[in-house]
């Protein structure tokens, strides 16, 4: 007897569980063979659990309960353990540690001598210390709302988790809403980056994202202002979602876009050095930073990085305007386009940048978004290889060629089914 859908989400979901949770065990060698090996396991059983969840349009409402267990239990796991050595949550640390000792984020380098100090153990070995932040005054204001409560990357972390969860019950709003099913959440929940990248490694992507899906969950509403806000606080956070500007278009007044632009500038307002703009370190983070971005890596031997950043800022624009256009009766699954748009030009791919698209990837129309999300995991062995050699190199071209390859084959595959579908129909009709 064939089993029940039900059943074999539920199955899935204990191979998720059971694969994350050993996967936790060995996330002080991320990207070493075992990590990896049950990391696979567990995406394989994730792109089979959304083939169900797509294919059936109403599960019980138990299965979404047992769901949300099954992924809390496996957020645990990872959330009790120490981050990575070079992960940024310790960054986050220092920069709302440096604010509550009056000092500016954006000015101060943590390695300069006479701030030594000032560092703790949790922030004695963050990343890149030569120079000073790159985070927006968004996250910034986060990160010293969290330090001023505990200051460790524990307590980010844990708020980071809240976040994770508080997207899940915003989605389940949205999905509502919209008169779609509630097991869709779980394509969202059960994502394995969210485990690694919010519960392990702690990231203040996760925050941007809640705001992001709000702001849309508003903008469905007609609740125009709060749209506008959170949308603003969410570019506050990164700037990423800049390019989905055009999707607001007519959907919000003028007067709240007004008030959102000046609420942001108010955010920029204590880091202000001398009048200058706070952008920190990011001129050098897109003059040298490479990871990951094998379209950009082409057009910069023929062009200069900021232009080349303009180009992928343009890129994610015009698919905005594009799908404004087009989609008619749009859904949220719409505001992940853009941003893919703009990652795939970008310098720097991380896999924690990919948070920003999770919660709009709820429908087959995003598809191959998600297998993105599964692909880019081939990315951590670089955080293995750099351990063991001591250094950061360049990512090996075999793994951006299954990452990208991957899903550019995916893409091959149903193209090319879309284009024999009607000839079929067509030969049948005759």
């Amino acid at each position: 007897m064939k089993a029940k859908p039900e059943w074999r989400v539920y199955l899935l979901g204990a191979t998720l569980c059971v694969a994350l949770t050993i996967c936790s065990r060995y996330f002080g060698d991320r990207g070493g063979p075992l990590f990896m090996a049950w990391l696979t396991l567990a995406c394989v059983a994730f792109l089979l659990a959304i083939r169900e969840l797509f294919a059936t349009p109403e599960f019980p409402r138990r299965v979404v309960v047992v769901g949300l267990i099954l992924a809390a239990m496996w957020h645990v796991a990872f959330l009790r353990l120490p981050p990575g050595a070079d992960d940024d949550v310790h960054r986050y640390v220092w920069d709302g540690r440096l604010q509550r000792l009056g000092y500016n984020p954006y000015i101060v380098v943590p390695s300069d001598p006479a701030v030594r100090s000032l560092h703790t153990s949790e922030t004695g070995n963050l990343n890149n210390p030569d120079l000073p932040s790159p985070y927006p005054p968004g996250a910034q204001l986060f990160f010293r709302a969290v330090t001023a409560v505990r200051e460790s990357v524990f307590a980010l972390k844990l708020v980071f988790v809240i976040c994770d969860l508080g997207i899940s019950l915003v989605l389940l709003d949205l999905l509502r809403t919209s008169g779609r099913g509630a097991h869709l959440v779980l394509a969202y929940a059960w994502n394995p980056l969210l485990a690694i990248e919010v519960a392990g490694s702690g990231h203040i992507d996760i925050v941007g994202a809640l705001l992001l899906v709000v702001s849309v969950a508003a903008l469905l509403r007609r609740w125009r202002a709060v749209a506008a806000l959170m949308f603003g606080l969410a570019v506050a956070v990164k700037f990423l979602p800049i390019v989905l500007v055009p999707l607001y278009w007519k959907r919000v007044r003028i007067r709240d876009a007004v008030f959102a632009a000046a609420v942001v500038a108010l955010l920029c307002v204590p880091f202000l050095d001398h009048g200058r703009a706070p952008i920190g370190s990011l001129g050098t983070y897109v003059e040298t930073f490479r990871f990951n971005g094998p379209l950009f890596a082409t057009l910069d031997r023929v062009a200069a990085p900021q232009l080349v950043v303009a180009l992928a800022v343009l890129v994610g624009f015009a698919t905005s305007i594009w799908l404004r256009r087009t989609k008619g009766q749009w859904s949220p699954d719409v505001f992940a386009w853009p941003m893919v748009a703009s990652l795939l030009c970008a310098p720097v791919v991380f896999p924690w940048y990919l948070l920003w698209l999770l919660p709009f990837l709820t429908s087959a129309s995003t598809l191959l978004i998600i297998l993105w999300t599964v692909t880019i995991n081939t990315t951590y062995v670089m955080w293995h290889l750099s351990s063991v050699r001591g250094g950061w190199g360049a990512l090996p071209g075999w793994v951006m060629l299954l990452e990208y390859g991957s899903v550019a084959t995916a893409a091959a595959i149903i193209a090319v089914r879309r284009v024999s579908r009607p000839i079929a129909q067509s030969s049948v009709d005759r």
